[in-house]
């Protein structure tokens, strides 16, 4: 396939993990470069790839976008991820080829609509990654099945107005019911963003399961 522009953030000495980060829908790749560099200093066995959108942003030029959300519904967004589902996944298969790491070591991260697409990659193909860091997001629609090859990581903010903290909460009822292995942590008065205590609890979530 041809694969959307990156920035690519080496591992130090051999590739042990795979982190392939989404941006918000009308961002681009170089929002999540300090992302991607605070993710890579934690974890230097790490090749990270912060990837832009397949699209460019309905909104304005130098935006990028993986669906679009004009006139976006609750009945029409699933269908906007499904579209965009098979490049996506596509795209994460053929890095982890590019860098001969396997799926169990791969990380999806993403923020906003980066995370909607990656907990409905996983919802898609169980195991594409062994784990999802999202934050900020949602799924399009609550997962009917448990993964059982790929743990998920929730974070968000709690005074969240563009997607609010209760679809982060629903999801993760939603996972621990079917038995799947997830973490949802929040932060109060935190909005649509990254804190650094979110950050540094993805970071510990990430420890947990990977080798520094």
């Amino acid at each position: 396939m041809t694969l959307p522009d990156m920035i690519e953030i080496p591992a130090k000495g051999e590739t042990r993990y795979l982190f392939i980060l989404a941006h918000g829908v009308g961002s681009n790749k170089e929002n999540l470069a300090a992302l991607g560099q605070a993710l890579h200093a934690a974890f230097p066995g790490a090749c990270c790839l912060v990837v832009d959108g397949f699209d460019p942003f309905d909104g304005r030029s130098d935006g990028r976008q993986w669906f679009s959300v004009q006139n976006v519904t609750e009945e029409t967004r699933p269908q906007r991820v499904a579209a965009a589902l098979p490049a996506f996944i596509d795209m994460v298969e053929t890095l982890q080829q590019r860098h001969g790491v396997e799926a169990a070591n791969t990380v999806l991260v993403g923020f906003s609509q980066g995370t909607i697409m990656s907990l409905e990659a996983i919802k898609a193909k169980d195991g594409l990654a062994g784990q999802v860091l999202g934050f900020s997001g949602r799924y399009a629609v609550l997962p009917a099945r448990a993964p059982e090859h790929t743990a998920i990581h929730l974070l968000h903010g709690e005074a969240d107005n563009v997607i609010p903290v209760m679809y982060a909460r629903a999801a993760s009822e939603r996972l621990e019911t079917l038995g799947a292995t997830v973490t949802l942590d929040t932060e109060k008065e935190v909005e649509h963003g990254i804190s650094p205590q979110l950050l540094e609890i993805a970071i510990q979530r990430l420890s947990q399961n990977l080798g520094r």
